[in-house]
């Protein structure tokens, strides 16, 4: 992510949150004799934090002391709060600590709703937001909501309760050089600055973006007869709602043999109407939730599809027309297992929160596996097992055959349960 060869990542192994209540998240203490490379944050946001508290210090002599003692480890754990960053600074012996404070001004709540407004608009903005990136086009965005994400110059308010004089004294500044470690890790910390933490955007963005799919279902829609009308219009009262029917929907499939039309497979159309009643059927029971759930892309579908009767030669022209024939039976053993989610997890490539990916490492090694690799999101234990991390926040286990890592069990919320929990091993080629 930082796309500098020189950059030691100044993380610790063991720098999971000490604390986070969701309106404040506190790390623990860097370590000490981190060597930094051209520049002393990774990513050009942080680059940018660094730049707003540098360019209103008046004293370069106290900056060149804040960046000596954020690399000697004298910041102590730093907490993050909405409008606040404070840690205690010490010059030399820990005992005797500086409180120290650097404030940051949160959006009023009309520049969060136009922000939002915007990053619900861009389906990109959010994916890359949730893989812990702030590509530029997003300040832009921001910015042309009116809305300005990034301090600039005079926006940063340092505080210590040191005797210097100098805005910002050494222990601000170095506060806020380590800051920056925290930014190139997780936007999100500078989000929770301004006000809004992690779990309360991602939720205010899926509404928005729910909204936004039946606004345009709306506007879609022709004109019809006011609901007052058709009320005062209707003799006898609405009847209530349908009950739902429980078995499998018809199978169309055998009143279709033998009556053919150009163009038409009756393997495929049956398949088909048995889905579509499948799905009729959810519906009628669904809660507001599954209703306002995102659409699947195409690849999910067609393995949700396929999974209804995997032997169908139906499937078979559903195979080539995904252009992913190979594919579709881990496809379908994924659906089986995970649902949507658990196709997309097949593919998915992504780097995990830094303390999840130490987290989880400790956490299968300690489950008596020494032979634990870790590749962005992928976890190999020993030769033929591994787990992987879904955006859904849910771990998957996958079993190797043949050359190929496939499904191998259902999703779990904790990675050890993933493994401890697979079932017998399965061949490939079994169902």
């Amino acid at each position: 992510m930082t796309g500098d060869p020189d950059f030691d990542d100044p993380w610790d192994d063991d720098a999971e949150p000490v604390r986070d209540d969701g309106r404040a998240r506190s790390f623990p203490a860097f370590g000490p004799d981190r060597r930094i490379g051209r520049t002393f944050a990774a990513t050009w946001w942080g680059s940018a934090w660094i730049d707003a508290m540098e360019r209103a210090a008046l004293d370069r002599g106290q900056l060149s002391r804040g960046r000596r003692y954020a690399s000697a480890g004298q910041v102590g754990p730093i907490t993050v709060s909405p409008g606040r960053i404070s840690a205690p600074v010490h010059d030399g012996d820990p005992e005797t600590p500086h409180d120290t404070v650097i404030r940051v001004a949160p959006l009023a709540d009309r520049q969060w709703d136009r922000l939002l407004d915007a990053l619900a608009a861009k389906a990109g903005h959010i994916a890359a937001l949730l893989d812990r990136e702030m590509p530029p086009e997003l300040v832009d965005t921001a910015e042309d909501a009116g809305v300005r994400l990034l301090p600039g110059y005079g926006d940063l308010e340092p505080e210590c309760e040191c005797p210097s004089w100098d805005q910002p004294c050494r222990h601000a500044a170095a506060l806020a050089y380590q800051t920056s470690w925290l930014l190139d890790r997780d936007p999100f910390v500078l989000l929770l600055m301004r006000g809004r933490a992690e779990a309360e955007l991602v939720e205010e963005l899926r509404r928005r973006n729910a909204r936004r799919r039946f606004a345009v279902a709306d506007d879609a829609a022709p004109a019809g007869t006011g609901a007052d009308e058709a009320y005062a219009a209707t003799p006898a009262p609405l009847p209530g709602p349908p009950v739902p029917v429980s078995g499998e929907p018809l199978a169309l499939t055998p009143l279709l043999a033998g009556h053919s039309a150009p163009g038409v497979d009756a393997e495929a159309l049956g398949l088909l109407a048995a889905d579509a009643a499948s799905r009729a059927r959810h519906l009628l029971a669904a809660t507001r939730d599954e209703l306002l759930a995102p659409t699947p892309d195409a690849w999910p579908d067609a393995a949700r599809l396929a999974a209804r009767a995997p032997r169908s030669p139906a499937v078979e022209r559903l195979a080539e027309a995904t252009g992913r024939a190979a594919d579709l039976p881990r496809a379908i053993r994924a659906w089986e297992y995970g649902g949507t989610a658990g196709v997309n997890v097949l593919d998915a490539v992504f780097t995990p929160p830094p303390e999840v990916t130490a987290r989880v490492t400790e956490t299968l090694r300690a489950t008596g596996n020494d032979e634990v690799k870790t590749w962005r999101n992928r976890w190999t234990v020993g030769r033929d097992v591994q787990v992987r991390y879904g955006r859904d926040g849910h771990w998957y286990p996958f079993r190797r055959h043949g050359g190929a890592w496939w499904p191998a069990g259902p999703p779990r919320t904790d990675p050890a349960d993933a493994l401890l929990d697979l079932p017998p091993d399965r061949p490939s080629g079994l169902r």
